[in-house]
């Protein structure tokens, strides 16, 4: 086994012979772009294989019969599971080669996927889906190690914002897309995308390289010359790598009050792009192909907002984002709160309501990351937006399972009042990371 997965291992590093100043950065612009690109691309068909399930759950339940409650399990499960995976692959992110160990992820991915869409039975949905989920944290953790080696602290704001775009390009795009192939037969749903995502496959493994030494460059933090990381790697030669996430990540207080933001944020982010689709079929009387836009606007509405965050966390708040965070989750809420008590009879007005909620739900979603590694470092970025990531997924206890039952027994009010609690939550929780960023670690 060992020799099997040994591609696995990061990449050796390579002597520096780039001397002259103009011809580095010419060759640091073009893999920088190049990473930013594929990781990107390569996350959007991660996307593909894993909310392709939102617009075919109407009409699974339409079709087999399978209920509202048992819908919201394979949510929960499949997001439970993730989160676990996200953690857990976010510690070997850290070690291994972001190139091979995406690529893998997506391949084994996209075949759940695929048969899931050839299944029909309740139990091999839910085998299928868990496993899906499994595989589904393995395609953040390369990211987040790939953006860490690439770009330092003080541009990760607008890069990590910019490269957070891919959930929503790629929610949105399946989205349109599965509300074309949801008319013909809804197994097309899981078919097409999984096919999507094999080509993907051959795209991250052409394109993608490790970390600049991998490539006879210098580490980001020497070509930017940016103290505060250089500083973290002499002391993390000092130690091994489990010393220094115990101090770095589990020991910082500031990412557990990021954990425990996200799980609420994402309450709220799941519940809209997994629910969308059928509470805008019941609740506001949307056609289920126009509900599919609609859930695509949110998606759409939500870039602008990842990149006006990390816009205002690099230029106006100067590294702490957990300010602008607070700021966007507190607006999101009140556009919850309205979207909820909108009447029914107002259907452009909710529309814009529900794009509001996208964009103000993408800021801080995207910049909770950005914290987390600026707070752990290049060297447990991934660990420690794993573990963000552990609490974000949680939240589909609530959000999938929770809701379905909820709405099921209570109907939609209670469900959104549920949403509106947990916006409020998450604000709460991002005013104890106010002060939280690379800065402050800077400084000291």
């Amino acid at each position: 086994m060992t020799n099997i997965l040994s591609f696995l291992k990061p990449a050796p590093e390579k002597e520096q012979t780039i001397t002259n100043k103009s011809e580095l950065n010419a060759k640091y612009k073009y893999w920088r772009t190049r990473v930013l690109y594929t990781t990107m691309i390569g996350y959007v068909m991660f996307y593909f294989v894993r909310k392709n399930i939102s617009i075919a759950m109407p009409a699974i339940e339409a079709d087999l019969g399978i209920s509202k409650a048992d819908l919201g399990l394979f949510l929960t499960l499949h997001g439970v599971v993730y989160g676990i995976s996200k953690f857990v692959n976010g510690f070997f992110g850290d070690q291994t080669n972001p190139r091979y160990f995406m690529a893998l992820g997506l391949f084994f991915s996209a075949s759940m996927s695929l048969l899931f869409g050839l299944s029909s039975g309740v139990v091999a949905f839910g085998v299928f889906w868990l496993l899906n989920g499994w595989f589904q944290g393995m395609g953040f953790p390369p990211c987040a190690n790939s953006l860490t080696n690439w770009f330092s602290p003080s541009e990760r704001g607008v890069k990590f914002a910019l490269w957070n775009t891919s959930h929503s390009i790629g929610a949105a795009l399946v989205l349109v897309l599965n509300s074309f192939l949801v008319v013909y037969d809804w197994r097309y749903c899981f078919i097409v995308p999984a096919a999507l995502a094999f080509v993907g496959v051959l795209f991250i493994l052409n394109r993608h390289r490790d970390k600049p030494e991998s490539l006879g460059l210098p580490s980001v933090d020497v070509y930017k010359n940016e103290e505060a990381e250089v500083k973290e790697e002499g002391e993390k030669k000092k130690g091994d790598f489990k010393r220094f996430v115990r101090k770095h990540v589990f020991g910082n207080p500031a990412i557990w009050f990021l954990c425990l933001a996200n799980f609420f944020l994402y309450t709220i982010r799941y519940a809209i792009l997994d629910w969308g689709p059928t509470f805008l079929t019941e609740m506001k009387g949307v056609d289920l192909q126009k509900a599919g836009w609609l859930v695509a606007g949110y998606e759409g509405f939500g870039i602008l907002g990842m990149l006006s965050s990390g816009w205002m966390m690099d230029k106006v708040f100067k590294g702490r984002g957990g300010r602008a965070a607070l700021i966007y989750m507190l607006i999101c809420s009140i556009a919850v709160f309205f979207f909820w008590k909108l009447p029914h009879e107002s259907p452009f007005f909710y529309g814009i309501l529900l794009c509001i909620v996208g964009f103000f739900i993408y800021g801080p979603q995207a910049l909770v990351g950005i914290i987390a590694a600026n707070l752990a470092t290049k060297k447990a970025a991934a660990t420690a937006i794993g573990l963000t990531g552990l609490f974000a997924y949680l939240s589909t206890v609530l959000s999938g399972w929770g809701l379905g039952y909820l709405v099921t027994h209570y109907g939609w009010s209670l469900g959104f009042l549920i949403l509106v609690a947990s916006g409020i939550a998450a604000t709460i929780f991002f005013a104890f990371t106010w002060n939280s960023g690379y800065i402050e670690e800077k400084a000291s």
